[in-house]
């Protein structure tokens, strides 16, 4: 990969095409035009037979400029980068800064390929590009241009498996913006080869990211919940609090802390739900255990299992645990 910076500061990584890859669309590019001069050549000859010698030659040399150097700028000016070899190799000829090409750019790489490929048969420009960090002719180099593979084979996107749903919008409290993206990218790798990994080194790694999260989140992960889950939990947290900014609030959004920072919802229970926020009761009822989802939106006691070190002192009923569905982990208590 390739650092460009553009002109408004932003940073793109895009992959130069090598020797071979340019070398074969050149060839291509060369078999076309060399085809159509030769067609060209032909009929020119055949329409000036009764000129003398000094209009032939003269019309030779039109010819030879105008499909051999004219030729190629033109096509790489109207389709801003790509000839027929490039486009069959998949490679686009792009600025400095990975915008699109104009004409002076196709031009200058014109002119000097004329003498780099044409007349010295390919030798300049394959170790000008050999020598190149980036792959780069002279004709590149001069006209401050790059050429860059626009078809890259995508890697398969590995499978995240998600919480249990008991564990779902119990971690709504927790501030995740002190945790660097290194530690959630390290979580995520973890999570998608946990299975391929030895019981007690996967086991020795949960810990050590579980540990490393709760210190960045300031919040100790839930007793009896295994590390597994704690990050997949917390993961998932994430993905939805970004889903949530960059399409707005949906029925994701139940059970989340709101604008305010007052929940909504009750995490650690299994599915609470808690009244319209547009009509908040004039005084906040009495907990009771029928229902423990019934405080309203910034009404809630601050005794949360992962708001304080406090447990809550509203314990769900016995119809509550029973509609929890099964996950073969026992919720903590």
């Amino acid at each position: 990969m390739s650092e460009l910076v553009t002109g408004e500061a932003v940073a793109l990584e895009l992959r130069p095409a090598r020797l071979p890859s340019r070398a074969l669309a050149v060839l291509l590019d060369l078999l076309v035009t060399g085809a159509v001069y030769v067609t060209v050549t032909a009929a020119v000859i055949a329409a000036t037979a009764s000129l003398d010698e000094a209009a032939r030659m003269a019309l030779s040399i039109a010819t030879f400029l105008l499909v051999l150097v004219g030729g190629p700028i033109a096509v790489e000016t109207l389709s801003h980068g790509r000839s027929l070899g490039k486009m069959v190799c998949g490679l686009r000829v792009v600025r400095d800064d990975g915008g699109p090409i104009r004409f002076r750019h196709a031009l200058v790489r014109g002119a000097i390929g004329v003498i780099e490929i044409l007349m010295t048969f390919g030798v300049i420009a394959c170790i000008a590009s050999l020598v190149s960090a980036r792959g780069r002719r002279l004709g590149d180099v001069f006209a401050g241009t790059l050429v860059v593979r626009e078809r890259i084979p995508a890697a398969p996107t590995a499978f995240v498996p998600p919480p249990p749903p008991w564990l779902a919008g119990r971690f709504s409290m927790l501030d995740l913006s002190a945790v660097p993206d290194g530690l959630w990218l390290a979580i995520r790798q973890y999570l998608t080869r946990m299975q391929q990994l030895d019981p007690q080194v996967g086991q020795d790694m949960a810990e050590r990211l579980a540990a490393d999260l709760a210190s960045r989140t300031g919040t100790p992960a839930p007793v009896g919940v295994p590390p597994a889950m704690y990050l997949s939990a917390v993961l998932h947290e994430r993905r939805t609090r970004e889903a949530q900014r960059t399409f707005g609030r949906g029925p994701a959004a139940e059970g989340t802390a709101d604008g305010s920072g007052a929940l909504s919802g009750a995490p650690g229970f299994s599915a609470p739900q808690s009244p319209p926020a547009t009509q908040p009761p004039s005084a906040p009822p009495q907990p009771s255990a029928a229902a423990p989802s019934s405080y309203p939106a910034g009404a809630r006691p601050e005794s949360s299992a992962y708001g304080s070190n406090r447990r809550p002192e509203v314990p769900a009923s016995g119809t509550e645990r029973a509609e929890r569905p099964s996950t073969g982990f026992v919720p903590p208590a």
